[in-house]
C-alpha cells in the first residue's frame, strides 16, 4: 500500500499537541458483569475452579461486523485467582469470540444520553486449528507443593485442536514465535472485508491469526518481524523477562490491531516496548494481508503506561488507546485514557533496527479524546471509571440534531472478575468537524453482508438433498 511505504523522513520525533475536541458521550450498556455465554461444552470447572463458559473480559477486543453486530474477544481466560503461580494462574480456558448485538436506539425520554444502548449475546465461537497444536504435560507447573495436570483440552478430537490459555501450551525448543504452539492470548479482533473470516493478534507469540467466522478454525498465520519474539519461552512471566535480552515482554505483546478500511492492511501495535528497546518507545507493525509483507514504525507513549488497541479511521491515519491500569478494578482513581490520532504518512519505517529509543524517529500523534474528564462530566466517579479500556471499534453512523455522527465503540476488559465492573460499552458520537480539527477525515470500513450460521446450514442441507457429498463438520458456533 502506498501510504505505508517508506518514505522520507519528515520528522525527528513523535510530537503530541495537548487539544481534545467535542466528542460527546451518546450511549451506554452492559451484559453485566459476569454470567456463562453460549458454548455449554465448556461449562466444566476449570483448573482454578471457574466455569470454562465464564462470560467476561469481552472488551478485550471489539470489531464492527456490519448493521448492529460486533464481535467481542476475550483474551486468555479467567486467570485472576491465585492457584498456580508457575504458569501465572492461566487455565485451560478455550479462546474464543463472542457475537453481539449492540442496538442503538433513540433515547425519547427527554432525560439521559442521546440514545439507549442494548446489548446482547447471540452467538459463541471457539478457536481451533485443524493440525496438531503443542501443548504442556503440566510438568512446568509442579514443583513446591505444586502440581499440575497436561493442557491438552478435553474437546480435542481429530481436525479440532483448540487453543487454550494455558502459558505452558508451547515447544520450548523453538522461540515464542512457533504457529504451532497451542496456546493464545487474543488481545484484538477485526473482520475481514468479504465478512467471512477475522483476524486475530495474540500476547504470548505475538502472533497474528486468520480464522474462519463460521467455524472458528485457524485458515491463515501471519510472520511477525523476528525482533518480537521472545528466544526463550517460558511458562511464568517473571522467568521468560530474565531468561530474554530481546522480544515482547511477558503479557505485553501485540494488544491492538486495526484493518484499513480497504482491507488490505493490518496494523498492529505492541502494548509496551519490548525488551531491547527503551521504555515508553513501541513498536507499529503493518501487514499486507495479500503478501504477508511488514513493516515497522515507532510510537512514543505520552501519558499511559501502555498501549491497549488501534482502530483506522483512515488507510493512513489512526486511533491509539493509551490508559493506566487505574479505576473500576484496580481499587484506585482512573488517571490516563486517553485516545490519540497518529499518522503513518510520511513516517520513517524502522525496519531492522536492533534498538529504538526516545531519539528514535516516530509517528506523529496528538491528543483526539480524553475519557476521564468526558466521562467524569457525564457522571462517573474516577474509581467507578473502568481500569482496563481496552476496545475500540467504529460502528454504524447516526444522526444526532440533524448532524451526522460516526458512532465510536469503546469497551473495557473486566478480567472475568465481579470487581472489575461490568462488561460495559461506551459510544461516542463523533463528528466530520471534531476530526477535521485533528487533521483527520473518516473513511468507513464496509464489510460484506455473511449468511447467519441458520442459514448457512439450510444450505448446506439442500446440497446434501441433490446428491453431493459434504463431509460432516462439527458446528463450532454455540446460539441460543
Amino acid at each position: 500500500m502506498k501510504h505505508l511505504r517508506l518514505l522520507p523522513l519528515l520528522i525527528a520525533a513523535a510530537y503530541y499537541t495537548p487539544h481534545a475536541h467535542a466528542v460527546e458521550l451518546i450511549a451506554v450498556g452492559s451484559l453485566g458483569s459476569l454470567g456463562f455465554d453460549l458454548s455449554s461444552s465448556t461449562a466444566g470447572a476449570l483448573e482454578n475452579g471457574a466455569a470454562g463458559n465464564l462470560l467476561g473480559g469481552v472488551g478485550s477486543g471489539l470489531a464492527y461486523a456490519g448493521n448492529n453486530t460486533f464481535l467481542a474477544t476475550p483474551d486468555r481466560g479467567p486467570n485472576a485467582s491465585v492457584y498456580n503461580p508457575l504458569v501465572d494462574n492461566t487455565t485451560s480456558y478455550i479462546p474464543r469470540f463472542q457475537t453481539l448485538s449492540l442496538g442503538l436506539s433513540a433515547n425519547t425520554s427527554g432525560k439521559g444520553l442521546a440514545f439507549n444502548l442494548t446489548p446482547t449475546l447471540s452467538a459463541t465461537t471457539l478457536l481451533y486449528s485443524p493440525t496438531a497444536l503443542v501443548y504442556g504435560d503440566g510438568s512446568a507447573g509442579t514443583g513446591g507443593g505444586l502440581t499440575l495436570g497436561g493442557g491438552t483440552p478435553k474437546l480435542n478430537d481429530v481436525g479440532h485442536y483448540y487453543f487454550s490459555g494455558r502459558s505452558d501450551n508451547f515447544d520450548a525448543s523453538k522461540s515464542s514465535a512457533n504457529p504451532n504452539n497451542g496456546r493464545l492470548d487474543p488481545e484484538a479482533v477485526r473482520v475481514s472485508k468479504d465478512g467471512k473470516s477475522i483476524f486475530v493478534s495474540d500476547e504470548y507469540g505475538p502472533y497474528v491469526y486468520q480464522f474462519d467466522r463460521a467455524s472458528g478454525q485457524r485458515i491463515n498465520s501471519f510472520a511477525l518481524p523476528g525482533s518480537l519474539t521472545a528466544a526463550k519461552p517460558n511458562a511464568n512471566g517473571d522467568a521468560e523477562i530474565a531468561g530474554n535480552t530481546s522480544g515482547r515482554l511477558a503479557n505485553k505483546g501485540m494488544e491492538g490491531l486495526a484493518i484499513t478500511p480497504d482491507g488490505k492492511t493490518l496494523v498492529g501495535i505492541m502494548q509496551a516496548n519490548l525488551a531491547q528497546d527503551a521504555k515508553g518507545t513501541l513498536r507499529i507493525v503493518t501487514i499486507d494481508i495479500a503478501t504477508k509483507a511488514t513493516h515497522e514504525y515507532a510510537y512514543q507513549l505520552s501519558t499511559g503506561s501502555g498501549v491497549s488497541e488501534i482502530v483506522a479511521l483512515n488507510d493512513h491515519q489512526f486511533l491509539v488507546d493509551e490508559r493506566d491500569g487505574k479505576g473500576l478494578g484496580d481499587g484506585s482513581k482512573a488517571v490516563a485514557k486517553q485516545l490519540f490520532m497518529v499518522d503513518l504518512n510520511g513516517a520513517a519505517s524502522v525496519d531492522g533496527v536492533a534498538k529504538l529509543n526516545a531519539a528514535s524517529p516516530s509517528v506523529s500523534k496528538s491528543l483526539f479524546l480524553d475519557l476521564v474528564p468526558l466521562l467524569k462530566a457525564n457522571g462517573y466517579a474516577a474509581n467507578q471509571i473502568p481500569a482496563k479500556i481496552e476496545g475500540l471499534a467504529f460502528g454504524a453512523d447516526v444522526s444526532i440534531n440533524g448532524v451526522l455522527n460516526h458512532t465510536l465503540y469503546v469497551a473495557n476488559d473486566n478480567d472475568f472478575s465481579a470487581a472489575g465492573g461490568d462488561n460495559k460499552f461506551f459510544v461516542f458520537g463523533v463528528t466530520d468537524a471534531d476530526l477535521a480539527k485533528a487533521g483527520a477525515s473518516y473513511v468507513p470500513q464496509t464489510i460484506s453482508a455473511v449468511p447467519e450460521a441458520s442459514s448457512y446450514a439450510m444450505f448446506m442441507a439442500g446440497l446434501c438433498m441433490i446428491g453431493l457429498s459434504v463431509r460432516r463438520q462439527r458446528n463450532e458456533i454455540f446460539k441460543p
